[in-house]
């Protein structure tokens, strides 16, 4: 997560689905806010989606300019090296439990 400017925060992060099934991440949820909507980017605009779909034995890849977590309303605001705990709600598999480290402003994952 890079480290919001504002009451607005973006999450990037890849979820791999080892099962033999495919699933769909619908949703998730964090104490740093309770406006916590997934979106993908389209012709260069976010677009809110209800679901992402993650293929059997695939993954989805949620990344800055693409698919990701968007965290509006912030309780509070993260700093550089903290975690930031939030949970990723899937259609068929339980929630799963994840902690994010905050990083700097700039933050690309997909640079590192």
């Amino acid at each position: 997560m890079p480290r919001p400017v504002s009451d607005l925060a973006a999450a990037f992060l890849v979820v791999t689905n080892s099962g033999g099934a495919a699933d769909k991440l619908t949703s998730v949820t964090s104490s740093l806010s309770n406006d916590i909507t997934i979106h993908k980017t389209e012709d260069q605009k976010m677009v809110e989606v209800t679901s992402f779909a993650i293929p059997a034995g695939g993954t989805l890849d949620l990344a800055r300019g693409g698919s990701h977590i968007m965290f509006a309303k912030l309780k509070q605001q993260p700093k550089q090296g903290q975690q930031i705990g939030i949970e990723l709600h899937f259609e068929k598999a339980d929630p799963i439990k994840v902690e994010l480290p905050v990083k700097e402003t700039t933050y690309n994952p997909a640079q590192n």
